[in-house]
């Protein structure tokens, strides 16, 4: 007796492009916000549909630790020893029942499709069993919360899909889980991109006429609600696209300046956006001061160079001294660092980082302080920058630093900020927070040398 044959999969465009962006993530290291552009503008999607790759993409990354516990409950075995295509398919499908407006039938099924389509017949048919037992127990998160056996930790480490390690190190600089909490939800809401206005080359108030509006801290952001390339300063080269967070710290650096001609250098330039900010402030006010902007990465150079003149970028490790052959009044150190004040615009970023990073990053971030210092005329000034909130890559490197160099004294960022007092601890370090202030979480310290 021979079974009745499957059709033929008939699996939506939108989530296609959903699955493969998840699975490239996940799967073969990619960047979400590098490889989505690209994969949008390979395929025929509509704008609508495009906005629903994006959502439905970048959720099911967000919050894939949420999905995982959902998939723990219901499936026949350890997630670990699941099919990788199952599951990111279960995934994504779970991410449309419990957190878009998708109806469980369609979840359900559009995700099967996919699921043949990619993954084969077998494994779409054990993807939907997984989905109906999961979407006829809609509880199951509500019935977490009321689970005594589990902690209250491991309870915000789901529901909020994060690791623990990065909870409790935003703990740590809180001590508040009601502020710890608020800090992952904002992590979890999508933000429209912040974009600045280069000095120069285009206004706040032409930015504004296409859309969008004037954000709090920095003097030349507008949080958009247009696609970037909607915007002709965009288009042309005259904008970009940085948080607001970002744009104060360069702000903040050049702020610092003086009348006499100054030799500016960025030591960790990659991906551009503050080097950019930071030259174009100076080719208005200090047109004759010497700009260097190094990024010894030759990927991230060539984004470097989009947004700064080529004859402007060398490509040398931080670390070399020798290879810069001359010293500087005025050194920016955007340091490699766990991007975990970021994790809102990254949604990947939560899985690559483990604490273990740290044991690299920490003496590099060490070793480019130092390098800064000998590279320093004195009374110069090191800008000390992470997109980071954790103590060991913020505050800890600072009083390192000191220690290490008896004549550093820290500046207090507050008499060069134009948002004043915002962020600005009693030190006079700047700490930045997502939930707080509406920015990336930026750290930075003002680090000048005795004259």
């Amino acid at each position: 007796m021979s079974s009745k044959p499957f059709g033929k999969p008939k699996p939506g465009a939108a989530r296609l492009v959903a699955y493969d962006l998840v699975s490239q993530v996940n799967r073969g290291g990619a960047f979400a916000n590098l490889r989505l552009p690209e994969l949008l503008d390979n395929s025929n999607l509509d704008l609508r549909d495009r906005s629903f790759v994006t959502e439905l993409a970048y959720g099911t990354l967000r919050m894939q630790g949420k999905h995982d516990y959902a998939i723990s409950k219901k499936a026949d075995r350890p997630i670990e020893e699941l099919d990788e295509k199952i599951v990111d398919l279960l995934r994504i499908g779970i991410h449309q029942i419990f957190e878009m407006r998708v109806s469980v039938h369609a979840a359900v099924g559009e995700t099967v499709e996919v699921a043949r389509a990619v993954a084969g017949e077998s494994k779409a048919t054990y993807i939907n069993a997984v989905l109906r037992s999961i979407s006829a127990d809609l509880d199951i998160y509500n019935d977490l919360e009321s689970n005594a056996n589990i902690s209250d930790l491991e309870k915000l480490s789901i529901l909020y899909s994060h690791p623990i390690w990065i909870i409790t190190a935003y703990y740590d600089q809180l001590k508040d889980w009601d502020a710890v909490t608020d800090l992952l939800r904002q992590n979890n809401i999508p933000v429209a991109p912040h974009i600045v206005s280069w000095p120069g080359k285009s206004t706040v108030s032409e930015i504004l006429e296409t859309g969008g509006e004037k954000l709090a801290i920095g003097t030349y952001s507008v949080m958009s609600n247009h696609l970037p390339n909607e915007y002709p300063a965009i288009k042309d080269k005259r904008a970009g696209i940085q948080d607001m967070g970002s744009q104060l710290v360069s702000e903040i650096f050049f702020a610092t300046k003086n009348n006499a001609p100054q030799k500016w250098l960025d030591l960790c330039a990659g991906p551009g956006g503050k080097a950019a900010l930071l030259h174009n402030l100076l080719q208005v006010e200090k047109p004759n001061d010497g700009f260097l902007a190094n990024e010894p990465t030759l990927h991230r150079a060539e984004l470097v160079a989009r947004v700064v003149p080529k004859n402007k970028i060398v490509s040398f490790d931080g670390r070399d001294v020798a290879s810069f052959k001359e010293t500087y009044d005025r050194i920016l150190i955007d340091a490699p660092c766990s991007g975990l004040g970021a994790l809102r615009r990254r949604p990947e970023a939560r899985w690559r980082r483990s604490i273990n990073d740290l044991k690299e990053l920490l003496p590099l971030q060490r070793e480019l302080i130092d390098a800064a210092y000998q590279m320093l005329n004195p009374g110069g000034i090191i800008g000390f920058v992470t997109c980071s909130p954790l103590l060991a890559e913020t505050k800890s490197q600072v009083l390192d630093a000191k220690f290490r160099h008896k004549d550093l004294s820290i500046l207090d960022i507050s008499k060069f900020s134009p948002s004043g007092q915002t962020g600005v601890s009693e030190d006079g370090t700047m700490q930045l927070w997502t939930h707080l202030d509406g920015s990336d979480s930026m750290f930075m310290a003002l680090l000048q040398k005795s004259a």
